[in-house]
């Protein structure tokens, strides 16, 4: 989310693209086992070192498109099925608590736990969002177009848009453009808890 925040822990941005390579890791190695080839075996065929290939299968390293095509002709498979393959993989991503990002905005009142997949934050971010009372959160306005929704979860919470002014309590949600300066409050005595999520160059607005 844009805006007067600062970051405290940018570590886990890159966990989706860890997740992807890994669905790579596992496809390279299924379909190796399937032709029933060692590591030294699809290294000689492939001409990708064998302490490669093990990284890759291992999720230790993110290979280069001209390795993953020499694995593929090595495995008779084209490329366009190889990636295929790896999207279609299931998997369960688990971050931990040091691994997602949170935001602080400069009141140091208000936190935005960045929950989102990094693979969506051009179009798609979402955020666990507290607020402490009197916590704002001023924010400048994203791409033109762009729409946030704030679901309260717990206690009271203001926004301000332009010159429109609304809250919402625990149950209720607002929805609002985000394209210019937006500010959240909690102006209530309690701790204020949602669930925010912001769709960035929406191409329509009723």
């Amino acid at each position: 989310m844009s805006g007067r925040t600062r970051s405290l822990d940018r570590g886990g941005m890159d966990a989706g693209a860890q997740a992807i390579t890994g669905q790579l890791g596992r496809t390279i190695q299924r379909l190796r086992k399937a032709y029933n080839l060692s590591l030294s075996e699809l290294s000689e065929q492939s001409g990708v070192a064998k302490s490669i290939i093990s990284q890759i299968e291992r999720n230790e390293t993110n290979p280069t498109l001209a390795t993953v095509w020499r694995l593929s002709q090595a495995l008779d498979v084209s490329i366009d099925r190889f990636m295929a393959a790896t999207d279609d993989e299931p998997f369960v991503e688990h971050l931990t608590r040091g691994d997602t990002p949170i935001l602080v905005s400069e009141d140091g009142k208000c936190r935005l736990t960045i929950t989102g997949w990094i693979k969506t934050v051009e179009w798609l971010q979402w955020f666990d969002f507290v607020a402490e009372p009197g916590g704002e959160l001023v924010s400048d306005g994203h791409q033109r177009g762009s729409v946030e929704c704030l679901s309260v979860l717990s206690g009271e919470l203001q926004v301000e848009c332009g010159d429109i002014i609304e809250t919402a309590r625990a149950g209720e949600t607002l929805r609002y453009r985000c394209d210019r300066r937006h500010i959240i409050r909690n102006l209530g005595s309690e701790h204020a808890h949602a669930t925010m999520v912001c769709l960035l160059k929406a191409a329509v607005l009723d």
